[in-house]
């Protein structure tokens, strides 16, 4: 049995931090886990993140295996306590420089952390990790599924793929929502795919899927984040590229703020969010 040692740290992100991405060079076999105590916390250590985290592969080819567990889902706390800024993430991604992922299921998390050691190499990695899902009566993995098995980029269910008229793509908690809200009319023809990782994105795993939808398939990207924000802008091109047809876009709509500050309000908006998509699956009933 491996050690584990586990510290209620200081409110200073950067310094804390800093002092992991240190501790995880010279500590390259370990797993190396800095958790925020929301996602948005990590601002106060935007610039560890920017100068060494995203940037020591290419500056001065140093790895580091660390890994950052950044709290984030839209759960109607308010703007300090929705974002953990995955725009701003994938805004920082090339050259393979490191893995943004929203693992959905603990099976999905326990499989990605393993990976993470498993490697012949070393990269940051980012998780996303709605705090909702810690206790979502959804969100299980079978002993099994825990035993066997391993990370997965994409995850497709529904309608098989050639009898697809509606394609819904989303990434994290949404998915739960979406899925009650389905359950409920149980449309045919919809299909759900789950982007577990964000970047590198597997393009091979979703240029298969593409291939086999009949040209009429509508495309609906959803999203709980504004516009400006979330992996819209990023993954928007690339599907569209690799779907061979436009996207559509459901979520918030543009905002200088990551949410709102009423419970009430964001109730209201995740409802709207979810009977948009259903407007645009009663076009193919």
């Amino acid at each position: 049995q491996a050690d584990i040692q586990i510290y209620n740290s200081m409110l200073s992100e950067a310094a804390v931090l800093g002092f992991e991405y240190g501790y995880s060079l010279e500590t390259p076999h370990g797993l190396i886990i800095w958790e925020a105590q929301f996602g948005d916390f990590a601002n106060g250590a935007q610039v560890v993140i920017d100068q060494f985290i995203a940037g020591s592969g290419t500056k001065w080819d140093r790895s580091s295996g660390l890994i950052m567990f950044l709290p984030h889902g839209y759960e109607g706390q308010g703007p300090e306590h929705s974002s953990a800024r995955i725009e701003r993430f994938l805004s920082l991604c090339a050259d393979s420089n490191m893995f943004v992922v929203t693992p959905s299921t603990p099976a999905q998390l326990f499989h990605l952390l393993r990976r993470q050691v498993k490697l012949s190499f070393r990269r940051p990695l980012v998780v996303f990790t709605p705090k909702s899902l810690l206790r979502h009566p959804a969100c299980i993995s079978t002993l099994d599924e825990l035993a066997t098995g391993s990370f997965h980029h994409t995850i497709y269910q529904g309608a098989e793929a050639q009898q697809c008229q509606t394609l819904l793509l989303c990434s994290g908690k949404i998915y739960y929502d979406l899925a009650a809200h389905l359950e409920k009319d149980n449309p045919e023809g919809v299909a759900i795919v789950r982007i577990e990782q964000l970047y590198p994105l597997n393009c091979q795993e979703l240029t298969e899927i593409a291939e086999q939808l009949p040209k009429q398939t509508q495309l609906v990207w959803l999203q709980e984040e504004p516009q400006n924000m979330g992996a819209w802008g990023y993954l928007a091109p690339q599907l569209e590229s690799l779907f061979k047809r436009k996207l559509e876009y459901v979520g918030r709509k543009a905002s200088a703020a990551p949410a709102v500050g009423s419970h009430r309000r964001h109730q209201q908006e995740q409802q709207e969010l979810l009977d948009k998509v259903m407007t645009i699956i009663s076009r193919k009933a």
